[in-house]
């Protein structure tokens, strides 16, 4: 399975997410000029390589009407009159996109104005719904009535949209995430000095887990916590899997660790912890008996029953009947052996099962349409027609199996 893993030791921003992502591409121009031509509202896309503590990696830059502002910025309403040479500019383009700004605005802005696939457009709102909750949570007002500070404005927008634009165009499915750097200490806002991480931040990452880490400042805002959530199967560590890209986002500062967001694209291994194998020696059952007994243990939810003939103590010849099932029918399945074999012990053994991903595709032939089951993954690729249909079709045609798999073949 294609899979996207994010290592966010050093936290989590929309920018950084987003330039972690564009280092996955071979032509990031492209990409770049992909973002740009989207049609977002006074807002341009530029990325420039980047190093943080040696780690070479590409950092993007948003501006909005020309002017570059921070995501602290966006998210807090800080007020950071020392650190931003550019302020007088925020109040100089108010009228175009520093205002406050509610959930039906931002949806106005993304679903009327930008070019955007449906399900891309949908992830947007999907994670601003997530920020208007947390929000909503903060402040003490309903959604409807919730409206963003600098998280509504044109450049934290197109942070949301290159992420979920560009994670369409990787076309990933499955996206797992490290526990979460939040940072620790306190952070100035236009409300006051607030601690890390943010109540909105924290609200987000319910659930997850986060740590402080040894870095005091923020690591983690609302909008990188907000996509992390909202596109993350799990937070845990990094699974066992085929990396084949390595992408590093930067962030602006710089901390004694690499500032940076790493993303790794591979192929899952689809290992399954939760089956097991359930075995018991038989010397005293016949054929029929034993068959009777392996179709009752399918209908009660085995995944697979095999025998394997064995020499028992005292040379006595018998089977190894072994079980394969999910690790939730297991009391059903040994009460099932107890019931139609004569063992009087049977022996558990968790196992790991490394799986292809498996899918069912039509495939219209002169006999008609047939089921194709497809298994790909670990570099392979593999096809089988249902026998089902084959054996129809064969009865149909007085042939054989062989000669139907042949035609349609051909």
């Amino acid at each position: 399975m294609k899979t996207l893993y994010f290592d966010c030791s050093m936290g989590a921003a929309g920018d950084m997410l987003s330039a972690s992502l564009i280092d996955l591409f071979d032509d990031k121009e492209k990409v770049v000029e992909e973002l740009n031509s989207l049609g977002i509202t006074h807002v341009k896309y530029e990325i420039f390589p980047d190093t943080k503590c040696g780690i070479v990696g590409t950092h993007m830059k948003v501006t909005v009407d020309g002017v570059e502002e921070s995501e602290e910025m966006h998210d807090h309403h800080h007020e950071h009159h020392h650190e931003h040479e550019h302020e007088h500019h925020h109040h100089e383009h108010e009228g175009h996109h520093h205002h406050h700004t509610s959930l039906h605005d931002i949806e106005h802005i993304v679903c009327d104005h930008m070019k955007l696939c449906n399900n891309v457009t949908q992830d947007i709102m999907g994670i601003y719904r997530l920020i208007a909750e947390a929000e909503s949570a903060a402040h003490g007002k309903p959604v409807e009535e919730i409206h963003f500070h600098e998280v509504g404005t044109m450049d934290a927008v197109a942070d949301i949209t290159a992420f979920c634009y560009l994670l369409d165009k990787l076309q990933v499915k499955n996206v797992i995430s490290s526990a979460v750097c939040v940072g620790s200490g306190t952070v100035k806002c236009a409300h006051g000095t607030l601690p890390v991480p943010a109540p909105a931040t924290a609200f987000i990452l319910k659930g997850v887990p986060t740590y402080a880490g040894e870095i005091r400042s923020e690591m983690c805002t609302p909008t990188g916590a907000a996509i992390l959530k909202y596109f993350s199967s799990k937070f845990d560590v990094q699974p066992m899997m085929i990396v084949d890209r390595i992408g590093y986002g930067t962030g602006k500062k710089d901390f004694e660790s690499a500032n940076v967001v790493r993303a790794m694209l591979g192929e899952l291994n689809s290992r399954e912890a939760s089956i097991v194998e359930l075995n018991a020696n038989i010397d005293d059952m016949t054929g029929e008996e034993i068959g009777f007994a392996m179709e009752r243990l399918f209908d009660a939810g085995a995944r697979d029953v095999f025998t394997v003939p064995v020499t028992m103590k005292k040379s006595r010849p018998g089977i190894l009947l072994s079980v394969i099932c999910d690790k939730e029918k297991e009391d059903e399945i040994v009460r099932t052996i107890f019931k139609y074999t004569t063992t009087i012990g049977v022996r558990e053994k968790p196992v790991n099962r490394f799986t292809l991903d498996r899918r069912t595709e039509i495939l219209n032939t002169p006999y008609g349409d047939v089921r194709v089951k497809i298994s790909e993954g670990y570099g392979v690729v593999r096809e089988k027609i249902e026998y089902e249909d084959l054996s129809k079709i064969a009865i149909t045609e007085g042939t054989s199996i062989g000669d139907i798999k042949k035609e349609i073949r051909r």
